[in-house]
């Protein structure tokens, strides 16, 4: 099994966060503690947001940042575009065994089928907006659900450098 890549999950808490703040510019540091990322961390994801023209920052000291557009207009699929995502499984290209009917085909009728899950993927992403995450967090946040359990490395540390989500769960 192949690595995870977190960089479309990060990417989508970076500009939940922002949209969360609506009009308010937000520091690296608040968005790293949501995250639970070093701040640097943070900022190399918002240099892809921004340009993918998602974020708009203001570097140096007071620095941060804001959505560029509204978060109703920036669809999930705009995000997996933005964060360099791991790009779709392929299909291997060794050499075809002729005198079977498997090797012979596997590419064509596999191709055809992760490009179809593709599709379908990128669909869904298209439909959603980071304005939905925003509305779902508040949701929750309204009736009282539970958040996630604080990880165990969050347990061993003290509160002060665990997430806020995090937080509030120890």
């Amino acid at each position: 099994m192949s690595p995870v890549d977190v960089q479309f999950a990060v990417g989508a808490h970076v500009l939940a966060v922002l949209g969360y703040h609506c009009d308010t510019l937000v520091t690296s540091d608040v968005v790293a503690r949501s995250v639970n990322v070093d701040a640097s961390f943070a900022r190399r994801c918002f240099a892809n947001l921004r340009r993918a023209g998602l974020v708009r920052t203001r570097r140096g000291k007071g620095g941060a940042s804001t959505l560029a557009r509204p978060a109703e207009d920036i669809s999930l699929l705009d995000v997996y575009a933005a964060c360099d995502a791991r790009p779709r499984p392929a299909v291997h290209h060794y050499m075809v065994e002729p005198t079977c009917p498997v090797s012979s085909d596997i590419w064509p009728v596999l191709s055809r089928a992760l490009g179809a899950a593709q599709q379908e993927f990128e669909r869904a992403l298209a439909a959603r907006t980071v304005a939905d995450l925003v509305q779902d967090i508040r949701q929750r946040e309204a009736s009282g659900l539970e958040h996630r359990p604080a990880s165990r490395s969050c347990r061993r540390r003290s509160a002060a450098t665990c997430s806020i989500e995090e937080r509030r769960s120890l």
